[in-house]
């Protein structure tokens, strides 16, 4: 097979392949740079063989099976190829026009593009139905998704084949349909666009945003994650996917992020973005929500996660009355005063249409098991008493949560993100990008969450999503949250 490009994801594609057995030919326009790449992978296979995690003799033939090329010729017996170039449509295009004249015509073409069209890179091309996506993630050696991307002419069989390959490869392949972001860059970007936005309200800080979704069991925040990534690109993978949805509000950038780029506040690469670096201690701490211990309270609802808090409460020695009677939960306090988890309403509406003024809000809990200490956001009404406060807080302590009060915005912080990826994902289903099980398969091997979107479908239940949702619409007014119509058909057929 034939790799184009030798940069890192050429580097680790040829690797893969070499360390599954076929013989690579790795080419790169630049001089000496597929010869120097084959040098950078033997000192990381040698690596390899140093911590024990491959043996010598492995090591060896699989960098035999390399091959640095200077010219397309030499590689004219290639049956598969694999392009990782620059990201630029014409000079793709340009290479598989240089390729198919050469190959023979029962060769596969794969591009690792990562956010062009599959169906644009195509046109033009003389047998364009052997044309695929072939998408890996960045390292290659590691990171176990592929997504085999079909554009309009792509043939079923030569998809089929880059599935079997990648399987062969011991990587796990999903399917996908051509298009902006394929699945894991489009059904990602609620994860960091609901952060911006709650920072645009001022509705807490990064730390304390970044907090609550690593208590979700995220191993970044989103925060954390954009400083990483590099706000410069984010910002230009936002603005890529929020065009080729032709500006629909769903995807649309945020000025928390234009403003980091124009202040040159890039991240990690460049020592500041949302926090600086290195961070201190002082960086990552969290505001303590006062606290005071609740007298008797009730326990309202008929479901395991009113149990669960039920039991909590119990164990820390407070004074529980279950109500199993009524449907939805709710923690009533007996000097007054009411918590509920967030249903998309702030706390403020819920005092409004209850006539109270001790009212409450908490994030959802998403996670199987809850540990000692897991950070999450409540919500106070704007007429909330500070004892109320202290004693809401210490509900949320002495269920086994760490409580961080946040400004009163609609649906929290872990509540309305989950929400957006799940829609997200009903959405790329419904138009055929991806299956459920593939979108759980990406999310989870791609970007590394916790659980696929349907997982916590199936944990959260279709009509808390789409009641979540539909009340972030009334509340915002615009196209962002509308509901995915898979999900209402999801709710109406189980009715």
């Amino acid at each position: 097979m034939l790799v184009v490009g030798a940069g890192i994801m050429g580097a680790g594609i040829a690797q893969v392949a070499a360390q599954a057995g076929h013989r690579v030919w790795l080419h790169d326009t630049r001089e000496g740079a597929a010869a120097s790449a084959k040098t950078a992978l033997a000192k990381t296979l040698q690596g390899l063989v140093d911590k024990g995690k491959l043996a010598a003799d492995a090591a060896e033939g699989a960098l035999a099976r390399i091959t640095p090329i200077s010219t397309l010729a030499e590689a004219a017996a290639a049956r598969v190829v694999v392009e990782a170039i620059v990201e630029n449509l014409e000079v793709k295009r340009g290479l598989f026009r240089d390729l198919e004249a050469l190959l023979s015509d029962d060769a596969i073409l794969a591009t690792n593009t990562s956010s062009i069209s599959v169906t644009a890179i195509a046109n033009g091309l003389r047998l364009p139905g052997r044309l695929v996506g072939m998408h890996f993630f960045n390292p290659v050696p590691l990171m176990k998704l592929v997504e085999v991307v079909s554009g309009l002419h792509t043939e079923p069989p030569v998809a089929e084949a880059i599935y079997a390959l990648s399987q062969a490869w011991g990587k796990v392949p999903v399917h996908a349909k051509s298009s902006p972001g394929f699945i894991v860059n489009r059904i990602a970007r609620p994860y960091y666009a609901e952060t911006l936005a709650l920072l645009q309200e001022q509705a807490a800080t990064p730390a304390v945003l970044d907090a609550c979704l690593r208590g979700a069991a995220f191993r970044m925040g989103p925060c954390e994650l954009m400083d990483l990534i590099g706000h410069d690109t984010n910002f230009a993978v936002t603005n890529s996917v929020y065009g080729a949805y032709f500006q629909d509000k769903r995807f649309g950038p945020s000025g928390v992020q234009r403003d980091l780029v124009d202040a040159g506040w890039l991240g990690r690469k460049n020592g500041r973005g949302f926090y600086p670096y290195p961070q201190s201690d002082a960086d990552k701490a969290l505001p303590a929500a006062p606290q005071a211990a609740p007298g008797a309270l009730t326990v309202h609802g008929q479901c395991a996660w009113a149990a669960r808090i039920a039991d909590a409460l119990s164990a820390a020695g407070l004074s529980v009355t279950r109500d199993t009677a009524a449907a939805a939960v709710a923690i009533t306090l007996a000097e007054g005063g009411e918590l509920r988890p967030t249903d998309g309403r702030p706390a403020a509406q819920l005092a409004f249409e209850g006539g109270a003024r001790d009212v409450a809000v908490f994030d959802w809990s998403v996670t199987e098991t809850v540990a000692p200490g897991t950070p999450i956001a409540f919500a106070l009404a704007s007429g909330a008493s500070d004892a109320f406060a202290a004693r809401a807080a210490g509900v949320l302590a002495a269920a086994g949560w760490q409580p961080l009060r946040v400004a009163d915005a609609a649906g929290l912080v872990v509540a309305r993100t989950i929400a957006m990826l799940v829609n997200e994902a009903a959405d790329a289903v419904l138009q055929g990008v991806c299956s459920p099980e593939g979108a759980d398969a990406a999310m989870k091997l791609g970007v590394n969450y916790p659980a696929g979107p349907f997982e916590w479908l199936a944990r959260v239940g279709a009509p808390a999503v789409m009641g979540l949702l539909d009340r972030l619409d009334t509340h915002y007014r615009g196209e962002r949250y509308r509901v995915s119509p898979w999900l209402r058909q999801r709710v109406w057929s189980a009715a």
